[in-house]
């Protein structure tokens, strides 16, 4: 299986360093470095089944847009849009909602992971369209909980609901899906989303060949965009992601549609009430980590005092 890593703010080899953690942890959330180690984790074993034919492009951010998608699985029997959470309770998943199970009676949720999920499945699948990716089969939303101590009853849900010991059979219902694209198809396509043409490059769309010719001249002549294409605009998905639901922990809200009512022409300092720019949150988050690095490099000192 090939991995394509755009994870922001780590290194060439993959890791972290504790000031990147620190500015990922303030523009992305508490929960982003223990989603990215969730990721790691479901890739691990996706990456034990799933060999020639499928590609991982991680931590994907959208062009033209700050939407970040989490995992993106493409095979040769289509695409999954993949949200892994570390989240651990009793949970449950009906439709469109979600809910905390608390003492046998479900009530939503902070965070409606089941329709985080399917907004970025549904501006994914946005992208694919502009790209003129045919699409005979939708981009499937999965819902992962690492987690062993997180146990979700499933009514239905709008995405698919995979829980910690059910990786492995998730990965294999991938694998044996019915296959619609070639490997060398799939390849291409990752290519091609990680990599989009610019429009001034972008040539024609051909006719799509009889079944007697040659399958790879199907691939190439779908990649053929219409000289109509435009770029991906977040504005006009349709929906946007509520302001009282914290953004993934690797995707930051995308923008509200504008009202068509003109509004009043007033200036407002955006940072106002803010020091250095930072809002009360994160300087408190700030504060908090500087006085652990304090500590730990205070109690290291006593260690090597009394060690001497």
């Amino acid at each position: 299986m090939k991995i394509i890593d755009k994870t922001p703010l780590q290194d060439a080899q993959g890791q972290i360093s504790f000031f990147a953690r620190v500015q990922g942890t303030l523009k992305y959330g508490f929960n982003w470095h223990a989603e990215l180690e969730a990721q790691k984790a479901v890739i691990a074993q996706l990456e034990r089944i799933l060999e020639k034919g499928f590609v991982v492009i991680r931590n994907f951010t959208l062009p033209n847009s700050e939407i970040v998608i989490p995992l993106i699985l493409i095979g040769p029997g289509g695409v999954s849009v993949i949200y892994v959470t570390p989240i651990k309770g009793f949970f449950e998943a009906k439709g469109d909602q979600w809910n905390t199970v608390i003492n046998g009676r479900g009530l939503p949720a902070s965070i409606n992971l089941i329709d985080r999920v399917w907004k970025l499945t549904r501006a994914f699948q946005k992208y694919l369209e502009i790209q003129k990716v045919d699409m005979s089969v939708p981009a499937e939303a999965v819902l992962i909980a690492t987690d062993p101590g997180a146990h979700i009853d499933s009514l239905r849900p709008m995405a698919r609901v995979v829980m910690s010991d059910a990786i492995k059979q998730f990965g294999s219902s991938i694998l044996q899906a019915r296959p619609i694209w070639r490997n060398e198809y799939v390849y291409d396509l990752a290519d091609r989303l990680v990599n989009p043409r610019p429009i001034d490059e972008v040539k024609p769309a051909t006719a799509l060949p009889s079944a007697s010719e040659q399958p790879v001249s199907r691939a190439k002549a779908i990649f053929n965009a219409a000289e109509t294409s435009q770029p991906f605009n977040a504005s006009e998905l349709g929906f946007a992601f509520e302001d009282g639901e914290a953004p993934p922990t690797s995707q930051p809200v995308a923008p509200k549609l504008k009202s068509s009512r003109p509004t009043p022409k007033t200036k407002v300092d955006a940072n106002k009430g803010k020091i250095l720019g930072l809002s009360n949150r994160q300087l408190i988050l700030l504060i908090g980590m500087f006085l652990v690095e304090c500590l730990v490099v205070v109690g290291a000192g006593v260690v090597i005092y009394l060690t001497q």
